[in-house]
């Protein structure tokens, strides 16, 4: 696989923007007291629509293709499936590597920064900042292959790399909370909230490019074709294991579904208008 300066460059500026959406959801818990909860979860909801739907609509039948360009069409099947189940059991590894008191699937809410009182505070300023410091690390560690999936996905296909982006993005505004949370009421800082919370989402573009370079080095039809399924793999896992799970907790079932399908019918929508443009 051949790939362009414009193209890495694109690839790159998109998987950088989706990482630093964690700065959006700082920025959102310092600027409201509380969420709007039927509103997170009809957008995470939507966000694992579009998940879902690209990974199976697009990443799968194209990871399948340049498989099959490579080995004959039962091989290129095997080889699929197995990396596609491959990428949901690396990500599930790493999520079950982190100790679930800091685990960033565990998302606070933002009210929860009006909820701690000034004598408590005080008391819990070390364990929040700790706190704050561990789930920065978690995050950055699930946002490595978020960041590869992306990537990997622009490089392929513009049109599919926005929508996973776009997905990306919204996923890790929460996650932005989480991080800021804990560390604005330990140092009692905005800016070193923020910036945690910001510098926290630059793993993703980090991840991305420690991928290209291992990979580029013998990325032939066969070896993206396994790297591009994997990533399916990944994307499934963060919808079902991280978006929905989540999106229940905020909001009414029937939000989160009408949010699922809407991601999937835009999604759709979606690249059918954008495939006529690349």
């Amino acid at each position: 696989m051949d790939v362009t300066t414009g193209q890495f460059l694109f690839a790159f500026l998109l998987t950088l923007g989706a990482g630093l959406a964690t700065g959006i959801g700082s920025a959102i818990a310092f600027f409201t007291k509380r969420t709007n909860p039927t509103f997170l979860a009809l957008s995470l909801g939507f966000a694992a629509g579009v998940m879902v739907y690209l990974s199976f609509v697009e990443i799968f039948p194209e990871a399948l293709e340049s498989l099959e360009e490579a080995t004959n069409q039962q091989n290129a099947y095997v080889l699929a499936t197995i990396a596609f189940f491959g990428g949901i059991g690396v990500t599930a590894l790493i999520d079950h590597l982190i100790p679930q008191e800091i685990n960033p699937h565990e998302i606070r809410d933002v009210s929860e920064m009006e909820e701690v009182g000034e004598e408590e505070r005080d008391k819990q300023k070390k364990g929040l900042m700790r706190t704050g410091l561990f789930v920065a690390l978690a995050i950055g560690l699930h946002n490595l292959p978020e960041g590869l999936a992306t990537f990997m996905a622009a490089l392929e296909n513009p049109a599919l790399g926005i929508g996973i982006a776009i997905a990306i993005a919204i996923h890790n505004i929460p996650e932005g909370i989480s991080v800021s949370i804990p560390i604005y009421y330990a140092t009692g800082s905005r800016i070193k909230a923020f910036w945690y919370s910001f510098l926290s989402g630059l793993a993703q573009p980090v991840g991305a490019l420690i991928g290209f370079f291992i990979l580029s080095a013998f990325l032939t039809d066969m070896t993206f074709g396994i790297v591009f399924a994997a990533v399916g793999g990944i994307m499934v896992y963060i919808a079902f294991d991280e978006l929905l799970p989540l999106a229940e907790k905020y909001g009414k079932h029937h939000v989160v579904i009408y949010g699922l399908i809407a991601g999937m019918g835009v999604m759709a929508l979606s690249l059918i208008l954008l495939e006529g443009s690349f």
